[in-house]
Order: C-alpha cells, then sequence, then structure tokens
C-alpha cells in the first residue's frame, strides 16, 4: 500500500529531466561561451529560491511492459523566484534541446509564465535563446498543422507592458517569435558578441543572394545602435546582474509604489565643482553624466540606452533612497551667425 515506488519514479524522471539535452549539447553550450538556461536562472535569482513549475513536462518512450524508456524534457524553464527579495516569474529557453526551437516545448508553458506573472502581479523575467518560433518543416511536416498565423498567449505579452515589469535577456542567437518576445518588454539586453537578434537567421537571408553572418545580420554592433534592444552586456553575468539592478528600482506591478532603501549618501553633500560645471557662455558644451552622478546619490544612476539616441540620456537613479527616472536632452540649433549651439535639459521624475 506504500507509494515509495511511484515517488522513485518521480525523483527518477526529475534527474533525467536535469540532464536537459544530454552531456554532448551541454558541451556545445559551453564552447559557445555559455552556460545552461538552469544554470543562469540560479545565478540571476536569490540563491535557493527558484521553484519550478511544471519540472516533469517532456516527451517520453516506454517498453511494452510500460515502464519508462526515456524522457526527453521540453525546452521551456519555468518557474518563481526572488529577486533582491522581491518575488518575480521567470522562463528561459533550452538551448541544448533543438536548439530552444518553440516547437520542441509545451509553449502552454511560456503562455502560463506570462499569465502567472500577470495575474499574481509579479515581474518577469524573460531568458531568451532560440527561436519560440510557430513551428519548423519539421514539426508540420508530423503535426500535420501549425498555429501560425495565431500567436498563443500575445494577449497577456501585451497586458504585461502596461501591468508589470518585463525583463527581456537575449542570451545567444534570437529568432523568429523569440526576437519578438525580446524586444516586447521595458528592458532588454543582449551580449556582446555572443547574442544575436533577427527575424531569420543567415541561411533564409542567404538564400536570397546575401552573404552575412549572424554578426553581421543581427549582431550587437547593430541593434546595440539602433534601438532594438535597450543595452549590451559584456558577458553573462553582466547581463544578469543589469536584469537584477533595473528591478531594483520598480515596484511589483502598476498596483504598488516603489520603494524606499537606506540611504549611505548623505543628503546634505555638495559637489563644489557644480559651480562651475555649466559654462557661462552658452556656446559651450558640458559633460551632463558627471552631472547627473553628482545630484544624485552615489552610484545610484542606472543609465538606459547609452549607445542609442545618444541626443539624450536616460535612465533610473535615487534621490534620499528613493527611486527616480533621469532623463537629460541636448538639443542643437544653429544661430543666424552659423555657430552651433548646445541646450541641455535635465529632467528628474
Amino acid at each position: 500500500m506504500s507509494w515509495e515506488n511511484e515517488v522513485k519514479e518521480i525523483r527518477k524522471r526529475e534527474k533525467l529531466i536535469q540532464e536537459m539535452g544530454g552531456k554532448e549539447k551541454i558541451k556545445r553550450q559551453y564552447d559557445a561561451g555559455r552556460t545552461t538556461v538552469r544554470e543562469r536562472i540560479a545565478a540571476l535569482v536569490d540563491k535557493d529560491s527558484f521553484k519550478e513549475i511544471g519540472r516533469l513536462t517532456g516527451l517520453s518512450e516506454y517498453n511494452e511492459d510500460g515502464t519508462l524508456k526515456s524522457l526527453m524534457a521540453v525546452n521551456s524553464v519555468i518557474g518563481h523566484a526572488l529577486i533582491n527579495k522581491m518575488p518575480v516569474v521567470i522562463y528561459g529557453d533550452d538551448f541544448t534541446i533543438r536548439g530552444g526551437a518553440g516547437d520542441a516545448a509545451i509553449y502552454e508553458k511560456m503562455i502560463t509564465a506570462e499569465r502567472f506573472a500577470n495575474e499574481y502581479r509579479m515581474p518577469l523575467i524573460r531568458i531568451i535563446e532560440g527561436t519560440g518560433g510557430g513551428g519548423s518543416v519539421k514539426s508540420i511536416e508530423k503535426d500535420g498543422y501549425t498555429y501560425v498565423p495565431a500567436n498563443p498567449g500575445w494577449d497577456w505579452v501585451v497586458s504585461n507592458m502596461a501591468t508589470i515589469p518585463v525583463v527581456s535577456l537575449g542570451l545567444g542567437p534570437v529568432a523568429g517569435l523569440g526576437a519578438a518576445r525580446l524586444v516586447s518588454s521595458h528592458y532588454s539586453v543582449i551580449v556582446k558578441k555572443m547574442s544575436q537578434v533577427f527575424v531569420a537567421g543567415p541561411p533564409v537571408v542567404n538564400r536570397l543572394g546575401e552573404n552575412v553572418t549572424k554578426e553581421s545580420l543581427g549582431g550587437s554592433e547593430i541593434h546595440g545602435k539602433n534601438g532594438v534592444i535597450d543595452d549590451v552586456a559584456e558577458s553573462e553575468a553582466d547581463a544578469l546582474a543589469r536584469a537584477r539592478k533595473f528591478l531594483s528600482y520598480l515596484p511589483s506591478s502598476t498596483y504598488e509604489t516603489p520603494k524606499k532603501i537606506k540611504n549611505n549618501d548623505p543628503i546634505d553633500r555638495k559637489d563644489n565643482w557644480l559651480i562651475s560645471a555649466i559654462p557661462k557662455n552658452r556656446r559651450h558644451s558640458y559633460e551632463i553624466r558627471p552631472i547627473i552622478e553628482s545630484v544624485t546619490d552615489k552610484n545610484s544612476f542606472f543609465e538606459i540606452g547609452k549607445s542609442w539616441g545618444t541626443s539624450s540620456v536616460s535612465g533610473f537613479a535615487r534621490l534620499d533612497g528613493w527611486p527616480i527616472v533621469v532623463l537629460a536632452t541636448i538639443l542643437k540649433f544653429t544661430e543666424e551667425d552659423g555657430q552651433l549651439m548646445h541646450l541641455k535639459k535635465l529632467y528628474v521624475y
């Protein structure tokens, strides 16, 4: 009458799931300078706080006697955790299984994560690597159909943009609907020389007569400067740190207000050099970033989108521990005598 055998079976399946795409595929991930999805989640969240949902979902095969022959996990990992002690929802693509292709996943898991975050008003972090698309030729041949042009769950993606903070991290090649998920966020990051973003990859484009690589088609040198993504990180660890930093300024949802943190910077601190920071001669330019860093709490300025839209400087900061939004604009115009004038404005929200 004991459930011991059933519990052992569950533990066996959990172990198989942890193997992801297998040793060879994991090695290829490491050789490319990237870690696995579960390692990324562990590095992102507060220690031991991640609770996975739907851990045992996958494709299983059975022997004639009904015993398990094999179990391959789906390449979508979802769950909830804590970041800076704030509850968050996370879902990530597992590139070791079919290159993160959406048709190798149970797509309802992604929808579940989006909906879970929305209904419980928790920030959402997407760790994206792969296509996350509407089905490959292989899947269409096997199933006989594709859900394209429908896009299940996109209503939750749109709703989340008006409800909760959404962060998307592209930590490898990202194409198709994966690219759509990446840019449909409040803060998006890719990694220099490691991540690329495109609608379709080089093999498709090359068939049209172009000769492109992943980097020339959609690398960080392109999308880090054109506004497709917000920031370019130097490494995976840097991207994860940026996500944590971004969320530290925000409430869990639009139904809450940002929280004040302990301020280690005296509110009566002043930098004497500010008296001459802005030249009296309006034709002379000056640096705005040192001024922002001086008038806000020390080391609190978190700039967003530094490499694009360079006529503006924007980001988060703190005043006496309270989160604020900073926007500095640089307007340029020509006077009647043809000389260029720089007019800088600093806004704090």
